[in-house]
């Protein structure tokens, strides 16, 4: 493909940062066509052109790395890396701009990325963006001679220690630092330090205790490993009755393995509950070859940290999860697709997957038993929407993160177009424990419509945050006792269960059994198991017009009841909550219900379809009270 591209030539220290990241992969280039020198051999017409455009999965990661390299995309390296992957500039350019931590426009080495979403908002994140603003300067803005900058961020995964804040460090040697609970004094030191200090490696928070208040619980299940067993060591691991389940998959077969996980009735905990043996068994009977398993470690819903703890913690397990999942669909390769505000996690899944090919637990012939599977990781790039499967799926191929219209769905076209089995990482931490435990001993666990044990990401007024591990049944006023109540022993104004895409709920609810059909009959829904906590003192209109901005600016824009919707959602709040109605609180409210119901109905995807849960909802219980005046709790 002749790509015409115009515009500026790559600086050769850009030239050389994306030659020597696309080189190991796809090869040096041969002429003119894939990057190189242009000679009269090239001749008029290009070879090859299918072979070349097939790389295009590689467009998101070489943008990460030139990145991390010269801390943003100028329009010149843009163009080298289009010439490199026989991409059109104008679909690169659409990828570059979609994710927000991708930056088109110069801005310093070193950014520090502060957390202002609603956990982080409850724990003072505004006095810190203040602090900021008075130290450093303006957001966006670049300081010290050029060399840092602050923005504002969505969830950073980290609600348990709030306030909290990512550190990018651009260059030779890049590296990524997450910091909570942190304020303005802490932020500018790193921020100073970094600048002046380019080290390798990766820092990150490593103590998991704060994360899991049960740590000690000698009952748990699912993080029976974390904190206890090192999560660097596959020895430790396996001593820790790591890859037992494999061997036990690999002994009964694809289809006694499917049926176990079948038996054990577990469904997927990323919200939507679907059962995991219906879909294993669904790609496994596809004709279409190959098929591909899909971890999805996009976590990026509001309040949600449990799977950062799952991999941060016990990363061989999803590792091992994955292939027992391969070998029951009959995969070749996996993906796991992790956000990339998780700088830990994704060390130790790298060094989990580099000493499972040591071992023979991936790669070819695992374990002796003549089937080949591998993993790759894959990190995001700042894309609330890519939580989403099919967007996930595009994202993976290089393409901007929109979701697909179903159907197909992904059982059958899937990733690359090819059957697919996606879970989250809470789903598949189930896996071992199932073909460890047996599945009906599984399935005696929790209730009869909710099978296992749950993990519930606590956040909030609450004395002791964290990710908790609780049977399904257990009330969420138990659940709340765990986490040593509201501090000061002051009332619940309201929690939220699920995320910003979940529902609000008063006091009055607090007896409810944490099951999916519990959940149900109270009108509300467990998501990805968010449990946030607000207290008397909690301004929740400000909560409320927070989610409705989350949601405006993580729309993909790809349809209108969305991409429209998200915006009239914040701009009604804006002016209820400022008393500048319309025409009357009354008809405001009629027509916020109305924008809901339009999302609902005719959006793509499930971003659209709950982007007004949380807000109508507490509308509809009567926990927030709009009049002329403005809006009060």
């Amino acid at each position: 493909m002749d790509l015409h591209i115009v515009g500026p030539a790559a600086t050769p220290d850009e030239r050389a940062a994306i030659d020597a990241f696309l080189d190991p992969l796809i090869g040096a280039p041969r002429g003119g066509w894939d990057g190189g020198e242009r000679s009269a051999g090239d001749g008029h017409f290009a070879r090859g052109g299918h072979a070349a455009r097939s790389h295009r999965e590689l467009l998101l990661p070489v943008l990460e790395a030139t990145q991390e390299r010269f801390g943003w995309i100028s329009r010149g390296a843009l163009n080298h890396v289009c010439r490199r992957l026989s991409v059109p500039p104008a679909e690169a350019y659409g990828v570059a701009t979609f994710y927000a931590l991708l930056a088109t426009t110069p801005q310093p080495p070193v950014v520090a990325h502060i957390c202002d979403d609603i956990a982080c908002q409850l724990l003072g994140a505004e006095e810190v963006c203040r602090g900021l603003t008075r130290t450093i300067g303006p957001e966006g803005e670049a300081a010290r001679d050029g060399r840092v900058g602050w923005k504002r961020s969505p969830c950073l995964g980290l609600c348990e220690r709030g306030p909290a804040a990512l550190l990018t460090v651009a260059g030779t040697q890049p590296r990524t630092q997450a910091a909570a609970p942190i304020d303005a004094v802490g932020i500018v030191r790193r921020l100073e330090t970094a600048a002046d200090e380019r080290e390798p490696g990766i820092e990150a928070i490593d103590d998991v205790r704060p994360s899991i208040p049960q740590l000690d619980d000698a009952g748990l299940r699912l993080l029976a490993r974390v904190g206890r067993v090192d999560p660097t060591s596959i020895d430790a691991y396996r001593a820790g009755g790591g890859y037992q389940a494999l061997t036990e998959a690999l002994r009964i077969g694809r289809e006694a393995t499917i049926q176990a996980i079948s038996d054990a009735r577990l469904v997927g905990r990323g919200g939507a509950a679907f059962p995991t043996g219906r879909k294993w068994a669904a790609v496994a009977a596809q004709p279409a070859q190959p098929h591909y398993v899909v971890c999805n470690a996009d976590e990026s819903e509001p309040g949600t940290f449990k799977d950062r703890v799952l991999l941060e913690g016990d990363p061989f397990a999803i590792v091992e999860a994955m292939t027992i999942e391969g070998f029951a669909t009959g995969s070749s390769s996996g993906y796991l697709y992790l956000r990339a505000e998780y700088p830990l996690a994704a060390a130790r899944i790298e060094g989990a997957l580099a000493q499972a090919r040591g071992e023979g637990l991936l790669g070819t012939d695992i374990a002796g038993s003549g089937w080949s599977f591998d993993i790759e990781l894959r990190r995001g790039a700042g894309a609330y929407i890519c939580g989403e499967e099919t967007a996930l799926f595009e994202s993976i191929e290089g393409k901007r993160g929109e979701p697909r219209n179903k159907p197909p769905f992904p059982v059958e076209v899937g990733l690359f177009g090819k059957p697919t089995a996606v879970n989250n990482v809470e789903t598949l931490a189930n896996i071992p424990l199932i073909l460890s435990m047996g599945p009906a001993a599984y399935a005696k666990l929790g209730t009869e419509g909710s099978t296992g044990p749950k993990l519930f990401c606590v956040s909030g007024a609450v004395a002791k945050p964290g990710v908790y591990e609780v049977e399904f049944g257990a009330t969420l006023a138990q659940l709340l006792t765990l986490a040593g109540g509201v501090p000061g022993g002051r009332p619940i104004q309201a929690v939220l269960l699920g995320g910003a895409a979940g529902v609000f709920i008063g006091s009055d609810l607090v007896e409810m059994p944490l099951t999916f059909e519990g959940a149900r009959a109270a009108g509300a829904t467990l998501g990805s198991g968010v449990v946030m906590v607000f207290d008397d003192r909690a301004d929740l209109p400000a909560t409320l017009r927070r989610i409705a901005a989350f949601f405006r600016d993580e729309s993909c824009g790809q349809c209108v009841p969305c991409r429209v919707g998200t915006v009239r959602q914040e701009e009604l709040l804006a002016r209820l909550v400022a008393g500048r109605s319309l025409d009357g609180v009354d008809g405001e409210l009629i027509r916020l219900k109305d924008v809901g119901q339009a999302m609902r109905d005719a959006s793509i995807c499930g971003l659209g379809q709950t982007a007004s849960s949380a807000i109508e909802s507490a509308v509809r219980a009567g926990l927030v009270h709009f009049d002329a005046a403005g809006a009060s709790a």
